[in-house]
């Protein structure tokens, strides 16, 4: 299966999905942390999130995939929502928890 088949799957398959460095209980990026932290503050305590770390196939194909050159990148219901500088404004604006409330809808 070719890498963009399985980004695709993944961001399909899952309501919100985190592509960062590290893991959700061990973020390797400062970014990553702060990312992690704006989910969980908007109740998202349960993520599908992949460490492009361990994955450096994953960590290329994920910048090609959403034409986004940084991570971390945010997946709600298979569209990508942005890197963490717009999840940051997204939150302190009151979207992203509107937007999160969606998907669990």
């Amino acid at each position: 299966m070719a890498i963009q088949d399985t980004i695709r799957e993944q961001v399909t398959g899952h309501p919100v999905v985190l592509y960062m460095k590290g893991t959700p209980q061990f973020p390797q990026c400062g970014f990553s942390a702060a990312a992690v932290q704006m989910l969980q503050a908007c109740g998202m305590d349960r993520f599908f999130s992949v460490d492009v770390l361990k994955e450096p196939e994953i960590r290329q194909g994920i910048k090609d995939y959403a034409n986004w050159p940084t991570i971390p990148q945010l997946y709600v219901n298979g569209e990508f929502v942005g890197g963490c500088d717009i999840m940051r404004e997204m939150y302190q604006a009151g979207e992203r928890q509107q937007l999160l409330a969606k998907q669990s809808a």
